[in-house]
């Protein structure tokens, strides 16, 4: 096989020649050649031979010496990864080095400027098996695998009835484990599961696992597609009402009623020893009747736990209840079971409800369009419709698909795409985005989009994708959940058995106290609020148009101290203005403007369309003689003199050593400079407000970075009053800088719009992309300002800021709570109906306390 090498940094032709002599007479290689000029190794070899054996032979010779191998190799496959949180370059050395040591790994490279490691082999190289090598250098690197998999197809699919957080995620990581299943991810919010897989995955491969671990769950294919959903759903929704009133409330009451003629037996007329066992048969007979009608779902799938020896809540009050019963406190057992069923269909109601909050984002994309066939309207699914078809929008209807106006005028309504509540007119030739609301007018626009790439496709898509990228508390809390069970549960065995041990008291008394413990651990209330506190959080963004692809990029947003901004289409519009006329001599403003407009008449350059739109009003002089050259400016005759109007290079030396060197333009009349103009972008509106709203917020430094001229950054940096700029650089200049930056803050965010801004915003902590402008800057970005300006900038910190705060002290509240509940416990002061409120009353609050992130207000 032949084999083709660069050799960089090898200046040195007699060392080449050595290196060449050496390579020749190695065994195993042969034809040997290498070109010094442009630094091309060629040899073959019936062996595999790799850039390492090449250095290998160099560094013997000569130092400093580069390889890179150009050789394609038929068997070899790139893959891509980015290693987030390694911000040690020593550690990530030593990751590169082990990864290149490791056999069956080539070309092996990481870029810490943007974190993105590539490598090549012919095995299957998954995102676990570069964390391990991760894990085994520097703790906390989370590893993305960015591989473009050709043979694996990405599957969705809906876990209905999977109301139990701690299950969802035992049924998240046998899927992860499952050989053939990659990138698996599972939303609690939305009860999504999406994975990859290069075999055919169906719904029945799905249902297998979740019965394992969790009875009940439906699972059902996302992508099978469901005709008339909506009339489906509606009456799914009026069935579902019936069926709860039928199957959960009435029982409950009916209980709640055995129950408290129990509870007010118990304490009038069966309260004392003299009752006999009449009155223990009355309270026996009652209570257990309350339990098991209330309580019979709870314990079938509790003992269906223990016998797949798994540890939930169910399981544990199935525990509790059968111990209470034993230890003749059966009263008590019947008020748990009914206060935990009670709880359970109040915390199913909060996260449903959040859940329908959440789904009603996906109403702004209709599923169907009226497209023209032959002169008549037929409705089809909108993924059918093909890009360059002609579909009819109604007057007060959703547009469908993104397209051009191709008859008819209106106004849409985009406050779904971009929070601008204020309509905007709409002619032919208008771009339309699909999810903008039609005005009073019918409407026919021509599709330049198929239904998956369409605006709102996107943004849905950029919203449930979210979900997968989770932020550091979420995975904290993964790892909490799988330790702090058993812990709690080797806390309760030995507060059983060693206090009667040691004689502090009878086994049934520490065996009640150590059940309240167990029911009060439960890590549900944890498990739950804490990914629904972040997904809430990416909904309350979206409804403000700001769309952030992950719980990561909300703390990161959350912890900000440092926002770095490109100058145009960021800062400023993008479009030019005049912003200054300099007159010389007798010569006015006006005058001079007129000149320059009179002169740039047939011209199409920005430059040239600022200063025509700014003298629109004047009387433009006649001139003759026109003449204009690429790159020297205008010439032309005015009252019989010569006219010349143009860049820096029309000026003498000596005219420069005079002029205006902010200006753009500049005038010359019969020799003489009689004036120049100033033209720069035009800054946005909201930019000095959203810039001083950053400093309220707690951000210590706005920082500039263009690749503009200097005198110009600095005109915006002082009219905004931002705390630093740096002007005139290249992208690669812009990403150095943002790596100094970074090391002096704690979260960085970049925002930006163009193709050029990609690394830098790959490089921030978090980048934002303005506007569905420039593809490769939304891919690169963290999160979208759909908007296309900066005015809801400050809302989205706020929002995240209230996420984490939301996260923290959810934590705090369960813990706390749980924890005072199991030391009450252990002393004996605690019943059992306490820790059910320790467990599904603090669920509850917590489920309904993140909630509410998805109904922020700007006075919230």
């Amino acid at each position: 096989m032949k084999y083709s090498f660069t050799l960089d940094n090898l200046n040195c032709a007699h060392c080449a020649g050595k290196i060449e002599t050496k390579l020749a007479e190695t065994d195993g290689y042969e034809n040997v050649n290498f070109n010094f000029a442009n630094k091309k190794l060629v040899l073959e070899s019936a062996e595999n031979v790799t850039a390492q054996d090449i250095q290998a032979v160099c560094d013997s010779i000569e130092d400093g010496v580069e390889v890179i191998d150009n050789t394609k190799r038929k068997n070899l496959r790139q893959y891509t990864f980015t290693l987030n949180n390694l911000n040690c370059a020593h550690c990530a050395g030593k990751i590169e080095t082990k990864l290149a040591e490791t056999d069956g790994y080539e070309n092996v490279n990481f870029n810490f400027a943007n974190k993105k490691l590539v490598l090549e082999s012919a095995e299957n190289v998954t995102a676990q098996d570069i964390q391990a090598v991760c894990d085994s250098i520097e703790d906390g690197v989370e590893v993305i695998d960015n591989t473009k998999r050709k043979n694996l197809k990405q599957y969705s699919f809906t876990l209905n009835n999977l109301n139990c957080a701690h299950c969802a995620g035992k049924i998240e990581t046998k899927l992860a484990e499952t050989d053939g299943y990659e990138n698996v991810n599972f939303n609690f919010a939305n009860k999504k599961l999406v994975l990859e897989s290069a075999e055919n995955v169906t719904a029945q491969d799905i249902q297998a696992v979740c019965d394992s671990i969790e009875d009940g769950v439906e699972v059902a294919d996302n992508s099978v597609r469901e005709s008339n959903s909506a009339e489906q759903n509606a009456g799914s929704d009026k069935k579902d009402k019936k069926t709860e009133i039928k199957n959960e409330i009435i029982p409950i009451i009916i209980a709640a009623v055995l129950g408290i003629t129990a509870f007010g037996l118990e304490l009038t007329v069966f309260g004392d020893s003299e009752s006999g066992s009449v009155g223990s048969f009355v309270l026996l007979a009652l209570s257990l009747a309350a339990t098991v009608i209330s309580g019979w779902r709870t314990f079938v799938k509790g003992v269906k736990s223990i016998f797949k020896l798994q540890i939930d809540e169910t399981t544990l009050l199935t525990i509790a209840v059968v111990a209470a019963f034993v230890l003749g406190e059966y009263v008590e057992a019947a008020m748990v079971t009914i206060l935990f069923a009670v709880g359970e269909i109040v915390e199913e109601k909060a996260v449903s409800a959040s859940r329908n909050d959440i789904a009603k984002l996906a109403q702004i994309r209709p599923d169907n369009a009226t497209v023209l066939i032959n002169g008549k309207e037929v409705v089809k699914a909108a993924e059918d419709v093909k890009i360059g078809s002609t579909i009819v929008v109604k007057p007060h209807e959703r547009v469908p698909l993104d397209g051009v106006i191709s008859k008819g005028n209106t106004t849409l309504d985009a406050s779904a795409l971009t929070g601008e509540s204020v309509p905007v007119d709409a002619e032919v030739g208008s771009e339309v985005m699909s999810g903008m609301i039609n005005g009073n007018s019918l409407i026919e626009v021509k599709t330049t989009k198929e239904f998956g790439d369409s605006t709102a496709a996107r943004i849905i898509k950029l919203v449930e994708d979210a979900a997968a990228t989770k932020g550091k508390s979420e995975k904290f809390i993964s790892r909490f959940a799988a330790v702090y069970t058993p812990i709690i549960i080797l806390i309760s065995i030995i507060v059983a058995i060693v206090p009667p041990l040691v004689g502090l008291g009878s086994f049934s008394t520490w065996v009640y106290r150590a059940l309240v413990c167990l029911v009060a651990s439960c890590p549900c209330a944890i498990v739950i609020s804490v990914p629904l506190s972040y997904y809430s959080g990416l909904g309350a963004s979206s409804k403000i148009s700001v769309l952030i692809k992950g719980g990561k990029y909300i703390e990161a947003l959350a912890k900000a101290d440092a926002f770095v901004f490109d100058k145009t289409g960021t800062l400023t519009t993008g479009e030019l203005s005049v912003n200054k006329v300099f007159a010389y001599g007798s010569h006015s403003s006006a005058e001079i403007l007129s000149l320059a407009a009179a002169c740039e008449k047939y011209s199409s350059h920005p430059i040239a369309m600022a200063i025509k739109a700014k003298a629109e009003k004047n009387n433009l002089p006649e001139l003759s003689d026109y003449s204009e050259k690429a790159g020297q400016g205008v010439t032309a005759k005015y009252n019989g003199k010569s006219l010349a109007c143009g860049g820096s290079k029309i000026l003498t030396d000596s005219q420069k050593a005079t002029a205006e060197k902010t200006a753009s333009v500049y005038v010359i009349y019969d020799g003489e400079l009689i004036g120049a103009i100033s033209v720069s972008d035009t800054l946005r509106p909201e930019a000095k407000s959203v810039i001083d709203e950053l400093r309220k917020l707690g951000v210590k430094d706005s920082i500039m970075l263009t690749g503009d001229k200097k005198e110009n950054a600095m005109e915006i940096a002082n009219e905004l009053k931002l705390d630093s700029y740096a002007a005139e650089l290249m992208p690669s200049d812009k990403l150095e800088k943002l790596i100094d930056i970074k090391k002096t803050h704690k979260s960085v965010c970049f925002i930006g719009d163009g193709i050029n801004d990609a690394p830098v915003l790959t490089a921030s902590d978090c980048g934002f992309a303005m506007g569905f402008g420039s593809e490769a800057a939304i891919e690169a970005a963290d999160a979208v300002l759909a908007a296309g300006n900066l005015k809801q900038l400050p809302r989205s910190i706020k929002i995240a800021k209230k996420v984490v705060a939301t996260v923290r002290t959810n934590i705090t509240f369960a813990l706390g709570v749980k924890t005072i509940v199991i030391i009450l416990a252990i002393l004996g002061i605690a019943p059992m109906w306490l820790s059910v409120l320790a467990d599904t009353g603090v669920s509850v609050l917590c489920v309904l306390y993140a909630a509410r992130l998805l109904h922020l207000t700007d006075n919230k």
